[in-house]
């Protein structure tokens, strides 16, 4: 058996039976892993009301190597009451929270996505940004950080260079950026949307209008979709 204990994120909680429940956690150690709380629904002194997705938890593990790990223990060491007081914020929130759940494989430690993750909470948390703005930017940075990061440079078939500036076809099938040579997309990027989303792939943080958040998260939407196809 290995016991372990560390921060996690809620993913997703399943009744199950009369009184337990299935949390499915996105884990800084583990990655992504699924516990069976025992009694989670009549007791609140191991777990309270620490099964809420947002807030950054401590939980404590006891792992026998099968599907389901068994939760001993949780608790909300980093609170988020902004987040859960903005409807805005938490929708976005709930988006990202889905994405992770969906592409990230059990038992995979995702370091990366973990940081970008709580990264993206604390903006929501702090109202630093319109909530929109925030989750298409951090969008880009977790496909990266699962190995999805779309090619914005050059053309995926034929390596041809995209002049800097402008638009181009992109094909999230085919994970970037496909010159009319080569056939072109259904997907349209503008020049300068397309150079903001190089910058915060770089690690920037350019400001995004309203319609450019919404374009880049349609474009993350659906490469996302091609790499879990039971996105819902």
């Amino acid at each position: 058996m290995k016991a372990i204990q560390t921060e996690a994120l809620l993913l997703r909680a399943v009744a199950y039976g009369e009184s337990d429940v299935i949390a499915t956690f996105f884990t800084r150690t583990e990655g992504k892993i699924s516990a069976l709380s025992r009694g989670a629904r009549k007791s609140v002194r191991r777990v309270g009301g620490a099964l809420e997705p947002v807030h950054t938890l401590l939980v404590s593990l006891e792992d026998r190597g099968r599907e389901l790990a068994t939760l001993k223990e949780a608790r909300v060491v980093r609170q988020r009451s902004g987040v859960v007081g903005d409807l805005d914020a938490l929708d976005a929130a709930g988006v990202a929270l889905r994405w992770l759940r969906h592409v990230c494989p059990p038992r995979t430690p995702e370091p990366r996505a973990w940081d970008t993750m709580n990264t993206l909470l604390d903006v929501l948390d702090a109202r630093e940004q319109p909530p929109r703005s925030a989750l298409a930017a951090a969008a880009l940075r977790l496909l990266a950080d699962v190995g999805y990061a779309l090619e914005l440079e050059q053309c995926v078939r034929c390596g041809r260079p995209c002049p800097a500036g402008k638009a181009a076809f992109v094909d999230p099938s085919r994970g970037g950026l496909v010159c009319q040579s080569c056939g072109g997309a259904r997907m349209r990027l503008g020049g300068d949307l397309r150079e903001r989303a190089l910058e915060i792939a770089a690690g920037g943080n350019p400001a995004l209008t309203k319609d450019e958040a919404e374009e880049l998260l349609v474009l993350v939407d659906a490469t996302m979709a091609v790499h879990a196809p039971g996105l819902e």
